[in-house]
């Protein structure tokens, strides 16, 4: 055979044992662990272990620490992914409109967000106490909430003058998962029932402001 015949052809792609390939294929073990893993949270599966997650996603155990070197790291990847998942179909804020209009798209938008992780949420619920990832996790998705209740509500809390931060701070929590949870789990109320609920003690909140 000649030289020519043992050259790599260009057009070629990498095969899996080359080392584009095997990054590749590391990315797809990787990213469907991720996938594992908060899909069984998504079902109702609040604190699924090791076996569990390999087993959903298709690879061994020792395969998924391998990839991740503890819990806390697969909760960081977990909470990008859900932060995706919730925004995914939220689509741009509207803030333009009287305040009840304002409060009835802000209260359907979050409805439909909170649903859409409420099985990671319930999850994370039993997890913040012992892990530091996913107090963080929280914190980045209250950051994101803080901004669109600061976008969506600006001229109300404006007004507010030095009461800013307390009105602010209603808003969030009224508007948070844990009041999501006290609706949907704790009262039994549906979807639409606990959307009213919040869309009323937003009203609330925000007596006064001007149409």
């Amino acid at each position: 055979a000649s030289p020519d015949q043992h050259r790599a052809d260009p057009a070629r792609p990498p095969s899996s044992a080359s080392p584009d390939g095997r990054t590749r294929r590391a990315e797809r073990t990787r990213q469907a662990i991720i996938d594992a893993h908060v899909s069984l949270l998504l079902d109702g599966d609040l604190r699924p272990t090791g076996v569990r997650i390999a087993e959903r996603a298709g690879v061994s155990r020792r395969a998924l620490w391998t990839h991740f070197a503890d819990r806390e790291e697969l909760f960081a990847a977990a909470g990008e992914k859900t932060l995706r998942l919730q925004y995914a179909d939220a689509g741009p804020l509207t803030t333009d409109g009287t305040v009840t209009e304002r409060v009835a798209r802000f209260s359907r938008r979050r409805a439909r967000m909170l649903e859409a992780i409420a099985g990671i949420s319930r999850a994370a619920q039993l997890w913040l106490p012992f892990s530091a990832q996913i107090r963080r996790n929280r914190d980045r998705h209250t950051a994101h909430h803080r901004a669109e209740i600061e976008e969506m509500f600006a001229p109300e809390l404006a007004r507010e003058g030095a009461r800013r931060d307390r009105l602010l701070h209603a808003l969030l929590t009224a508007s948070s998962w844990p009041a999501w949870s006290a609706c949907r789990d704790d009262l039994g109320l549906g979807v639409d029932d606990a959307e009213a609920v919040l869309r009323d003690t937003l009203t609330a909140l925000l007596a006064g402001a001007p149409e």
